[in-house]
């Protein structure tokens, strides 16, 4: 993901304490570490940790691993600058594996891929590996981005902000008058129509989903 500005701050520190590690079966003083982007819900990397580097990262409130290759402690991003923000850390119920939910500051994949679970297991390339509206934003950038003939997606973006801002009225009202009167699958299709148009103003104001995020985050919304 292309890094548009800072992200809006989550919290001072990541949820938790060293005290963490006495929860934690360090098998051969290693665990796994799942990284997952606390705005999207997409799941990031898998690194591996050490006490040191999980108490460090609680310390900081930047993700540190272990690296198997050179021994040694690394923060994720020293040297791309691509650094993880994190916002709360958790250990699972068998105490032998570790989740972040980070907030990114550019790629997590040294590919340059957002995630690094960017295929599948016979080496397809997937267009976003993400939860259903990040991958519903990469097709809208993928149609902004070729306008191809035929898409009805294309032919919303060509009208312009003020054409797709009038079918996400339309279908505002729609949701609403869903709610009121109409059954709750009928509320569903409305509210995913609502989703789709919304997304597709955001690409055509070049405004990634993230940003919108971001600012519900600072707001509290993930605390």
């Amino acid at each position: 993901m292309t890094r548009e500005r800072d992200p809006a701050p989550l919290a001072d520190a990541p949820t938790g304490s060293p005290a963490q590690t006495a929860l934690l079966r360090w098998e051969d003083g290693l665990l796994p570490c799942v990284v997952q982007d606390a705005r999207t819900g997409t799941v990031l990397m898998l690194a591996w940790m050490t006490p040191a580097a999980f108490e460090r990262t609680l310390a900081t409130g930047e993700a540190w691993f272990w690296s198997r290759a050179r021994q040694a402690l690394w923060r994720k991003g020293e040297t791309s600058g691509h650094t993880q923000r994190v916002v709360r850390s958790a250990v699972d119920c068998d105490g032998d594996a570790v989740l972040l939910q980070v907030v990114p500051q550019g790629p997590a994949c040294h590919t340059g891929h957002a995630s690094c679970f960017y295929r599948d297991a016979g080496g397809r390339e997937q267009l976003d590996a993400g939860p259903v509206l990040a991958r519903l934003e990469a097709v809208i950038a993928l149609r902004r981005r070729t306008m191809p003939a035929g898409s009805y997606t294309a032919r919303l973006l060509a009208g312009g902000v003020d054409a797709v801002g009038a079918k996400v009225r339309e279908e505002a009202e729609e949701v609403v008058r869903a709610a009121r009167a109409e059954s709750d699958d009928r509320v569903a299709e409305e509210a995913a129509d609502l989703l789709y148009h919304l997304l597709v103003l955001l690409a055509g104001r070049g405004v990634p989903l993230a940003r919108a995020l971001d600012v519900l985050a600072a707001r509290g919304a993930l605390e």
